[in-house]
């Protein structure tokens, strides 16, 4: 371990906090607004997709998607994140965190542009187009998640690093905020420009043909926020060499070069992802983050994306037919929107506050208790909720379980890959804990559609079998939150240790020297 690398990765972690650590946050965290943005604007359209494009003459209700075109819509660019996830975090790790953002960030402007740009008219060419430029922006997206978060942790000093990284996640809140907000000034705008019926009084009218336009601003707009981020990203330092993150941290370090190359000579002595070295330090831990993710995912996106259906069901969005289109649209933002504001961005901001005080495992452990709890008070009396006195109560209890979620596993699951894997693996290894949540999203996006639908043939949507139900449904979902409570207690605390504490790095670099130099403790990373 060269002596030069150690001063700057003790610097590293001592420093106080400083203005680049915020520029960081705010580089970083906007990849994240705009993922969520990207991510979640869709669910706000899709019913109004349906209408557009699946009108049937004669239908009592508005048309909608067909089951497979709306699993496809929804479900699409999860698998997009995936794949993103996996090869941009394997990418980050081989040539370098910076070069690969620039890469990510372009791939999401010009998928989100083009996701609004449609070939052709007839339902399959839109629903195509539409589908295509989704999956290849959710890949941009998915590259974002291990890049941002290693990023973040190798800027951090050990005292606020989970505040730091959990502060670049919580960006998601006001992404998904910042979605419902434009969809309901847009919507409004539309609403008083092009007035239209309700689709009970004429159905046909009832869908202004100006509507057409409204889906595809509000999916193009997550490219704005993506564009101006690109060049603050391009001036971000690479985060592992010592040359770089002394300029950084505006303190002065030797970073002479017979150090960087000694540091280039201990490159080669570290064991691989797949070897039994790795699996009997980190094996469990990587079960323990993978596991945790994919269950809460499971549990947070079908909540997310289906929102606007439950509270259909409970009837806080009025019925379809007594709205006109953009009407429709209005009020399923209106809806999401005060959940976000009143318990999905506040939820992220308590982690940014506590985690550091109280740790990663209790609020990990306390989010999956409480989302259990909350849920099966949903489930069980959910008879109860369903008539028009109770509604109020029902949305309160939905918006705490998104409050958990993000005081929770939604924020910690992202911070402690980031923080316990060695350096060489850290982008890889976060990499496949994210895949690993978003293969549950898609399990959620995907089996919700079906499950939640009604038991009664007679009443599911046009399309679709019968499911378990609602209810049946949120018994499922209480049932896998209760797992990831489990499944938590094989990730280890990282509260206040430095990275290397962690992931062992140091006892790999020569015992002989931390003898010496008790400082050794702090090595960050192998140069990437």
């Amino acid at each position: 371990m060269g002596k030069g690398q150690l001063e700057v990765l003790n610097a590293l972690d001592v420093a106080k906090t400083q203005w680049y650590h915020f520029t960081a946050i705010i580089v970083a965290g906007m990849g994240f607004f705009t993922d969520a943005y990207d991510l979640f604007c869709i669910s706000l359209v899709t019913k109004l997709l349906g209408r557009i494009y699946y009108h049937v003459d004669g239908a009592e209700k508005p048309g909608s998607l067909p089951p497979n075109v709306s699993a496809a819509v929804n479900g699409v660019a999860f698998c997009g994140t995936l794949a993103g996830q996996l090869f941009f975090g394997w990418l980050g790790d081989k040539l370098g965190r910076k070069k690969v953002y620039g890469m990510t960030l372009m791939l999401m402007v010009i998928c989100s542009i083009a996701s609004g740009l449609s070939f052709g008219n007839s339902p399959k060419g839109v629903m195509a187009t539409l589908c295509f430029f989704r999956f290849w922006l959710g890949f941009g997206i998915g590259g974002d998640y291990p890049l941002s978060a290693t990023i973040m942790s190798e800027y951090a000093n050990k005292k606020t690093r989970g505040a730091f990284i959990a502060a670049v996640f919580a960006m998601q809140g006001f992404g998904i905020l910042a979605g419902g907000i434009f969809a309901l000034i847009v919507s409004s705008a539309f609403n008083a420009a092009f007035k239209a019926p309700a689709y009970e009084d004429d159905p046909i009218a009832s869908t202004a043909p100006q509507a057409d336009y409204l889906w595809r601003i509000i999916v193009m707009v997550g490219a704005l926020p993506a564009a101006l981020t690109y060049y603050w990203r391009m001036k971000m330092p690479e985060t592992a060499p010592a040359s770089d993150m002394s300029k950084v941290l505006q303190v002065e370090l030797e970073a002479e070069e017979q150090k960087i190359q000694e540091l280039d000579r201990d490159k080669g002595n570290g064991y691989g992802l797949f070897s039994k070295e790795f699996l009997r330090r980190h094996g469990l831990h990587l079960l323990g983050t993978t596991s945790t993710w994919f269950l809460l995912d499971i549990a947070f996106y079908s909540q997310n994306l289906f929102q606007k259906d439950i509270f259909s069901a409970v009837g806080w969005i009025p019925s379809a037919k007594t709205m006109n289109a953009i009407q429709e649209v209005y009020k399923i933002a209106r809806a999401q929107t005060l959940i976000a504001l009143c318990s999905t961005v506040p939820g992220y901001w308590f982690t940014v506050a506590f985690i550091d005080k109280i740790g990663r495992f209790a609020i990990q452990m306390m989010g999956f208790f409480f989302m259990t709890v909350f849920m099966f008070a949903l489930a069980i009396p959910y008879d109860h909720w369903t008539h028009k006195s109770n509604r109020l109560g029902f949305v309160i209890i939905y918006s705490l379980t998104f409050f958990f979620a993000n005081f929770g596993p939604n924020a910690t699951t992202f911070v402690v890959p980031a923080e316990i894997f060695p350096a060489r693996l850290r982008s890889t290894c976060h990499g496949i804990s994210a895949a690993s949540g978003k293969l549950g999203a898609i399990v959620g996006a995907f089996g919700f559609l079906y499950l939640a639908q009604s038991k009664d043939k007679t009443k599911t949507d046009a399309g679709y079998p019968p499911g378990i139900g609602v209810k049946n449904s949120l018994i499922v979902l209480g049932v896998v939150n209760l797992l990831g409570l489990l499944f938590t207690f094989l990730v280890p605390e990282s509260k206040g240790k430095s990275l290397e504490e962690m992931s062992g790095e140091n006892q790999d670099e020569g015992a002989q020297d931390m003898e010496r130099d008790p400082s050794s403790n702090n090595s960050r990373t192998v140069p990437v």
